[in-house]
């Protein structure tokens, strides 16, 4: 009888320890969003949507709202960084470091969104030279402060952020930012839109307007992809595809 006990006993242990193994997160996540302004509801429906599929996918994400824990020890922890609408500035100095080191190590991925790539000087705030870098060279100028509808077209179909992805798909509400100049010369275009297709029409334009692209020359998988005002976003299937093929590919993990 006591064999019998320390064989069910083992048997346990054996399926218990396979099924934690089975359920550890197959990769980690931090989120950093803006805890206010104008882009709170697009991070609150993100948040809901990033849970659902954190879950479906067996992964695990956190949150913060500043940049105040972000050095080494902390980045070590996850394999992709996302900057979900916040800024490149106003970051702590010992964060800006860590950040930068996680990037050119390639010591995780990131996928930056919308608000990454408001590059000037605000707030009081200086350019941060190496993000300005980072995002092609590129300098913020305006804005569709009205919202127009446009269509994305793309451009590198065989990149694993467009897996399953139409060849263009409308975005209803966006406010589309304009730059100085393209950052095409600097990174890897992936997708544009074309400002001919904006409804209502707008005299905002940039003419060359990539709104998704990489950097190649750092080590870390990384992806910026512009659109990220609006939480109606959360309805459109092919935006879904993309943020959920991003993550993956830049978290260097299979579906």
């Amino acid at each position: 009888m006591r064999k019998i006990t320390i064989t069910v006993i083992a048997l346990l242990c054996i399926f218990t320890s396979a099924f934690a193994q089975e359920k550890a997160p197959r990769f980690h996540v931090i989120a950093l969003y803006e805890n206010g302004g104008h882009h709170i509801e697009y991070s609150k429906a993100a948040k809901v949507w990033l849970d659902k599929l954190a879950a479906d996918s067996n992964f695990s994400i956190d949150y913060i709202q500043n940049t105040d824990k972000i050095n080494d020890e902390f980045l070590s922890r996850y394999q992709l960084f996302i900057q979900l609408d916040y800024p490149p500035y106003a970051w702590k100095q010992g964060a800006v470091a860590a950040f930068e080191k996680y990037i050119d190590a390639g010591k995780g991925g990131w996928i930056g969104f919308h608000h990454a790539s408001l590059l000037g000087e605000f707030d009081g705030y200086p350019m941060w030279e190496w993000f300005h870098q980072f995002m092609g060279g590129i300098r913020w100028k305006g804005y569709i402060a009205t919202f127009v509808q446009g269509q994305v077209n793309v451009e590198d179909r065989q990149h694993p952020v467009m897996k399953g992805v139409p060849a263009s798909f409308l975005v209803k509400k966006e406010e589309f930012y304009t730059y100085d100049k393209s950052p095409r010369p600097n990174v890897h275009v992936i997708a544009s839109v074309d400002e001919n297709t904006y409804s209502p029409g707008s005299d905002v334009k940039m003419g060359d307007h990539p709104v998704i692209w990489t950097n190649e020359h750092v080590k870390a998988r990384n992806v910026y992809i512009f659109m990220g005002h609006s939480p109606i976003l959360f309805e459109n299937d092919a935006y879904k595809k993309i943020f959920s093929n991003a993550i993956f590919w830049a978290a260097g993990a299979t579906r």
